[in-house]
């Protein structure tokens, strides 16, 4: 089969996606003032926080009230889809891998749902378990169903012929797109399972033999 005509075989049998509750929270209605409280008590933590870490350049960067005021809405708008408390995990991770103050955009980042939190093995482990996952497929105990959609995507025949300079690279591009679309709530379809057939076919009778003999003769001497 050729290789878009099988992406796109894969792509219509891949759940066409159902919003988790977490991606849900990022399309949320207009928060209450209770939500906003906390969120607004979150925002100001996080901004004392940078305070401490960061001074010369917190400083440097709010220079003014005004300043400060408007980028605190600011970030308040930006990060209004996560909770408060994964705000303040975020901005504890970004103080503690970065010398630098954080923009809105690292932030962002960093309260992400990451892979591991998904139960995603990481793109080189995918990528060995696809290629060692014994056949049938559909029968295999994969870590997360983007495993087996990302090998179907790359072509089983294609991971098990080629070395893996050739084949990490297209592994890597189907299942990295599947993990995205995981983390922005999409759930994917286990793995398709093939139904077997549920009539056997039934023994000839030995009238049925007989007539089926009589017709094969027939046709011999045509």
């Amino acid at each position: 089969m050729h290789n878009n005509k099988l992406i796109e075989q894969v792509g219509a049998n891949i759940s066409q996606g159902k919003p988790s509750a977490y991606n849900k929270a990022q399309q949320q209605a207009p928060l209450n003032a209770e939500q906003k409280q906390a969120l607004t008590n979150a925002i100001n933590q996080l901004f004392a926080e940078l305070e401490l870490t960061y001074h010369n350049q917190y400083l440097k960067a709010f220079s003014s009230a005004d300043k400060l005021g408007y980028a605190k809405k600011l970030w308040f708008d930006y990060l209004k889809g996560f909770a408060p408390d994964r705000i303040l995990l975020a901005c504890r991770k970004a103080t503690r891998e970065s010398e630098y103050l954080p923009t809105i955009h690292t932030l962002i980042k960093y309260c992400e749902v990451s892979t591991g939190e998904l139960g995603l093995p990481d793109t080189y482990q995918a990528y060995i378990e696809a290629c060692q996952a014994p056949s049938p497929k559909t029968e295999y105990s994969w870590s997360h169903p983007a495993v087996y959609w990302a090998g179907k995507a790359s072509d089983w025949f294609f991971l098990s012929s080629n070395i893996e300079a050739k084949t990490l690279p297209v592994f890597k591009r189907h299942y990295e797109a599947l993990c995205e679309r995981i983390k922005k709530g999409e759930t994917l379809a286990p793995p398709e399972y093939l139904a077997l057939p549920n009539d056997k076919a039934k023994p000839l009778s030995s009238e049925q033999k007989r007539e089926r003999l009589a017709q094969l003769r027939k046709e011999i001497k045509l």
